[in-house]
This record gives C-alpha cells, structure tokens and sequence, in this order.
C-alpha cells in the first residue's frame, strides 16, 4: 500500500517542485505563517507563544479573531542564509589567523565556535552572531533536520488571554509590510496548562504530576518521542484527547498531509494500558483508560511514522472530562423540537433538547465536554424515523416523499430499507448525511425498481464544502424514474459494520437547486491604489448551472470588486479587489454575496471565507475560516487608480480585441510589464502599451480557443528594473518585480 502511494505521489511531487520553483522567479513573496507554539492558552493568563512562517520581517501588529485575546510582538528571527554564514565563518578565520597564526579554526572543527569569542570581536562580530551561526551549523548537520523555508523565519509574541474570553478556538493573523497572513488556529480553554520541557524521549518530563485535568502542550520533532509521567486514582476514567491535525488542518508538503499523532498511556512497569492513533474516522486521537491502581504512570505522544518538525505541534487534554462519541439523531426540521440522545465517556447527561429554528447545521454543547464538537443538520423537510424491521424488501419502511429520514445501522451487516411511490420521468435525490455530521457510517445507497433492477447507485460522493473531510464516505445518488411504480431505497454500510453510534440522516425528494460560496484566500493584503486577485467558488447543488453574481455586502468605501459574477456552469472565478489610494487601514472584515434566479426566486448565498490549502503534495481543500479581512496599506501611487468595467470583451477565434485599461506604476508606467496570469487555452496577450493617463491592452484568441468560455482574466503587472553600469553578467539581465495586478477583466470567447 505505501510502495502504492509513493509510486503515485512522486510524479506529483517533481511536478509540485518545478511548479513551485517557476512560479517563485515571478511572485511577489507573501507573508505566510505554518504554527503557533504553544497553540493555546488559559482564560486568565499571559503566555509567550512562537510563530513561525517566512517574509515575516518588520511585523509589527497581531490580529486574534473574536474579543477577549490581545497579543504584540516582541521579538523578530531567522536563521542565517549559506551566504551570510560564509562571510561570518571567513572572516572570523581571517581574524584567528591574523592572531595566532594558524590556518584554520580548530572551533568549526569541534563545534565549539564560542570558543572563538575573541577571534569573533576582533572580526566585529557579535556574540549574537555568533550563536546564530553555531545554530546554523547545528541545524546543517543534524541528519534529521531538513531545510524548511517556509518555517525558518520566527516571532515572539505575548499573549494575554482575559478571564472571561469565550473558550475554543481563535484565528491568529500577524501584520507585517508585505501585508496581512494566512490564519492558523490558537485555542483558549478554561483548564490548567502546561508545556514540555526537553528532553523527555527517555526520562518522562513530570510537568503534569497530579494537576489534572490539564492540556499539555508539545511538539515534536524528527524521531521525538515525548514522554509525561502522571499520577492517577484507582478506578479514574482517564481520557485522553489529542488535538493535532486540529490545529494545523493540512500539510503541503508531507504524507499522509498532517501530524498523524499517536498516544499510549503505560503503568509504572512500562506495560501498555491504552493505544490510539485515531479516533473513528477523526485522524486525531483519542482514548478512555480505567485506572488499575494509585499510582504514576506514562503518556507517550509521537507521530505514527516518527516524523516531524516545528509544526507538528499539540495539545493534549487528559482528565476525568466528559467525551461525546455520538448523537441520535443526526437531524431535526427546522422549528421542530427534538430530544438528542448522547453516548460517550464520562458523560454528565444521557440526552439534551434542541430546538433549532433556522436551517444549516447546530453545534450540540455538553457542559465541559472535550475533543470534537457533535453537530446535527437542520432542514425544512417533513421527518420520519427509522422504524425497524427494514432491512428485507417486504418489510421495507413505507414514506411519503419529500421526506428527511433519521436512521441507524443498528449491527453489523445491517441494512435498512424504504419504499416510496414515483411517477416516470421523475427525478429523486437520495442523500445521506453522516461523516459531514462526525457519524462513522461509511453509507452506500441503491435505488431499485419493483422488479429489484438498479437504477441508480452512490457510494463514496465528494462535497468540497466539507474541507476538513478527507475521506468523502457519504451518498448522493440521483434516480431518474423509468415507470410509475413503487421503488425501493436501501441505506447500508460500505463497510459492513454498525453499531448504536453508525447514524445517518436521510434525504429523498426532488431536486432542490441550489449553491453555496467559498472565498479565498481569507487574509488580504493590498496597497493602496492596487488590486489583488481573489477566487470564489462555486459549489452547485442538485443540478444548479445558473449564472452567480457577486457583490461586497457593506464594504468599507474605496473597496471596489472587479468581475463580480460566476459564468453559468463555471465552479468558480477569480476576480480582483481594487483599493484606492488613502491612508492605511487596519483589517477590517468583508462579506461577500452571490445572488442567482432559481426558478422563479432570487436567491442570495453569503460566501464563508476558506483557505484553499494543499494536502500531501496533492490534494486542495477549501477549509473554512472564521472571518474575511482585508488590510490596506499606506499610499503605493500618487495618482488614483479606478477600477476596471464589469462590461464583458468579447474575443472572436481567430481575431483580435483591443482594451483600455487603468493606468499602474504611476510616473513609472512606461517601465511596466504585463502578463496574464492563467488565461484559457489559445487567449493571449499580443501587445500593450502603458501610459501614465492609462494603458491599451491587444487579447487575441487563437484556433484552440472554445467560444463559449466565459469568465474574468486577470493581468499581472511587473516593474521592469534594467541593470546599473558595470553591474556582473549574472546580474546583466533585467529583473521583474511583481506590483500587483489589474482589475479583473470579464471575457467571453466567440465563434468568428
């Protein structure tokens, strides 16, 4: 299986590589961070945390979602380039032999380079530089640390965390003068926490003792192995939750594309009590231990393959705490009330009430519950309740149709049929909803006819709404019916097994067209007086192909969106957001909205902010975030700069189309290149000239082009920078330097 997925990972990955390596000659360097470290903090404390990310030089400001969370900066780090320790290494050589009168310094031999102290002050060379290039070297030669660049750089940052913040957990943002990071997770909990102290791959690190309950903080690195010593109770109900792939979702550049943690707890003989390294289909893990006697014992925390590095970052909460492990039912109707039956650990109560109003899905809080939230869906369709025996054909469940059913694969090799009546020519929806609710099921559904023939069949479908999914073990099957007649639907488990906890809810009813949006990235940086490009997806459902536009809802003045809709059929768009020239503005949240005619209604859809992020070198996901913002930075040009028309040009096969366009690089707009960035096949940019009132842009089309396409180009623009007088040949060439883009500009491409 590993041999399998290497042999189909490594193409990927050289093409990842080379991908990575051209676009980076081209792209303006953003500033991204990979972790927090320690991800979370206690109501009621102050804490210094680490970030770690690249192109975070002169951040000054931390932005922390929610209220009750204030952080700065207090220190800023990288570690030195190959060049800049070169020149630190020759010179203190130069020094020690200009001294002593030796060639070379025994310290870069042994490793003891402060005991080149003195060589170093007499090369001018501080004791800070120093450190800084024996952490170099050390890092070099240690075989299992690997260059990682886009964790190299790192900030300080205090951390305040008010009595009364609201727990769970926060996005965490750093501003800097490239603009305004990616989002990564920080959590505020209301237990004692505390943090490992290395080593403790031999020795177990006694940090926790008998503080419990308690969140443990770590992080492992290449082949660690963390180890706690704790003392327990006879008779405790011990759980342990490890949040990990939690905190940091998605891994670009490492298979399986997380920190897979595994946790064990052993007695004081080294016996293994307990061992997980998942919980269900949740990658992290979790595990309840009955404690056989007073004592102390070990927690033991690595990553399943020994991996690691400084984003492999985690919280473990261990204590007599309450844990969900599931919920029945997994839906209600909308305005109906519903009692929610519970099973778990430690559990406080056996059942809660819901009374849910609007339709969407319903966090299910248990009073001090830990590790993942249950959530239940809520819909306007009429309900019904599995009602057992189903699962042969002549005790099929009979239901009226549209109808939601709440069902459960009660055992192991269980099925659960239903019987509804149809008309030919009719279109049936069958869906289930179980692993987007957290429900282990892995449904497969059948819809057959009266004589037992198939008629249509889903086993695993993907939804890209659910961006925390990675295996995609829910139905949807759509059943065009060949006669009036009775038809039978059967829900049961791919994998053939069940339980009380394998719960589903049932979908069957017409299609019901619809759409929902994702909008990324989730931070925004822009100058003032330019524009940057930002996608929105379009995710379809039940067979809607309409055309989507799209509008800033209560958008600070000076924000202005260019190519605002989604073509008809098209799963997203990208399209530019364009800042005039003004003073600097702190982030501020966006709303974006999608409105489309379905049928005979208009209906509008609030984008949700995501993060499209790559899993293992392969796989994208579009992981939900908490807010859209957007920082404007001071005054790039002088002149102002408006935004493109949302008037569509149209581009003949085989022709040519002529455009004006704003101005960009003010004064310098003679010294401006263009490209465009991703065009379809056979459009291209034939010419442009770029004045400082504005500029003409030339698009042709050539015989590969499809008329029919329709959607938004964007052009980036580059600064132009030619030579100095007797600059070196490596440096004779002129450089681009990437200044942002143009508005986005609408097209559609037609037959001649």
């Amino acid at each position: 299986m590993r041999r399998t997925l290497l042999r189909t990972l490594v193409p990927a990955i050289l093409m990842t590589v080379l991908a990575v390596g051209a676009r980076s000659q081209q792209q303006r360097r953003n500033p991204e961070i990979g972790y927090a470290y320690p991800a979370g903090g206690r109501q009621g404390t102050e804490i210094e945390i680490t970030v770690g990310g690249q192109a975070l030089f002169g951040a000054e400001t931390v932005f922390v979602s929610g209220t009750g969370v204030h952080a700065r900066v207090l220190g800023y780090k990288r570690p030195l380039s190959i060049g800049e320790a070169n020149n630190l290494r020759e010179r203190i050589e130069q020094a020690y032999k200009k001294k002593t009168g030796r060639d070379r310094a025994p310290g870069f031999r042994f490793g003891n380079l402060m005991a080149l102290r003195d060589a170093a002050r007499e090369a001018g060379i501080t004791d800070e530089q120093l450190r800084a290039l024996e952490e170099f070297r050390r890092l070099r030669t240690d075989p299992k640390r690997q260059p990682n660049p886009q964790l190299d750089e790192t900030l300080k940052l205090q951390v305040s965390i008010d009595p009364d913040a609201e727990p769970g957990m926060r996005e965490l943002r750093v501003g800097s003068p490239l603009g305004l990071t990616n989002p990564v997770r920080f959590f505020v909990g209301r237990l004692a926490e505390v943090a490992e102290v290395e080593p403790n791959d031999r020795l177990p690190d006694s940090c926790i003792g008998d503080a419990m309950p308690v969140v443990v903080n770590g992080q492992i690195m290449p082949g660690d192995v963390d180890r706690f010593s704790f003392t327990a109770r006879k008779g405790m109900h011990l759980v342990v939750s490890v949040a990990a792939r939690e905190i940091v979702p998605y891994l670009a550049d490492a298979v399986p594309g997380w920190f897979q943690a595994v946790a064990a707890v052993y007695d004081r003989d080294g016996k293994e009590l307990a061992y997980a390294d998942d919980f269900r289909q949740n990658p992290d893990p979790a595990l309840v231990v009955e404690i056989p006697s007073d004592g102390e014992y070990t927690l033991e925390v690595r990553d399943s393959i020994y991996r690691g590095r400084e984003d492999f970052v985690y919280r473990v909460t261990m204590g007599e705490l309450p844990f969900v492990t599931g919920v029945y039912p997994l839906g209600v109707r909308a305005g109906s009330a519903a009692k929610l039956t519970l099973s778990g650990w430690n559990l406080p109560v056996s059942t809660v009430p819901l009374r849910a109003q609007s339709v969407g899905q319903v966090p299910i809080r248990v009073p001090g519950a830990i590790g993942p939230t249950p959530v239940v869906a809520v819909d306007d369709l009429p309900e019904a309740g599995e009602k057992e025996p189903n699962d042969r054909a002549d005790k099929a469940q009979r239901l009226a149709v549209p109808v939601a059913v709440n069902g459960r694969i009660d055992r192991p090799g269980d099925a659960d049929l239903y019987a509804v009546q149809g008309r030919k020519g009719t279109r049936l929806v069958v869906e289930t909803v179980a692993r987007r609710l957290g429900a282990p099921t892995d449904t497969v559904v059948t819809v057959s006819d009266a004589k037992g023939r198939r008629i249509a069949f889903s086993d695993d479908w993907e939804d890209r709404g659910a961006g925390l999914v990675t295996h995609h073990a829910d139905s949807y099957a759509v059943a065009v019916l060949p006669a009036d007649g009775s038809y039978t639907i059967r829900v049961a488990d791919a994998q053939g097994r069940g339980g009380a906890e394998f719960a589903y809810r049932l979908r069957i009813a017409p299609p019901r067209p619809d759409f929902e949006l994702r909008v990324t990235p989730a931070s925004i940086g822009v100058r003032a007086g330019t524009s940057v490009p930002i996608t929105v997806f379009a995710l379809r459902r039940d067979g809607f192909d309409g055309e989507i536009a799209l509008a800033l809802k209560d958008a600070p003045s000076g924000l202005v969106l260019s190519g605002g809709r989604i073509p008809a059929g098209a799963g997203k768009v990208r399209l530019t957001l364009t800042a005039a020239p003004r003073e600097p503005m702190e982030p501020v949240r966006l709303s974006l909205e999608g409105s489309a005619t379905i049928g005979n209604r208009t209906v509008t859809r609030q984008a949700v902010p995501a993060e499209d992020m790559m899993q293992a070198f392969a796989y994208q996901h579009l992981v939900p975030a908490q807010e859209w913002l957007v920082a404007v930075a001071g005054r790039y040009w002088p002149a102002p700069v408006i935004a493109g028309s949302n008037m569509t040009v149209q581009v003949p096969v085989g022709g040519t189309v002529r455009v004006q366009v704003p101005r960009v690089g003010g004064p310098l707009a003679r010294q401006v290149a263009l490209e465009l960035n991703d065009p379809p096949k056979g459009l291209t940019l034939d010419s442009y000239d770029m004045r400082l009132t504005g500029g003409t842009i030339v698009l042709k089309a050539d015989t590969k082009a499809k008329p029919g396409t329709r959607g938004n180009l964007i052009v980036d623009a580059f600064m132009v920078r030619q030579p100095g007088a007797g600059a070196r040949p490596r440096q004779a060439q002129a450089r681009r330097v990437p200044i942002g883009c143009l508005p986005a500009i609408p097209f559609e491409i037609t037959a001649r």
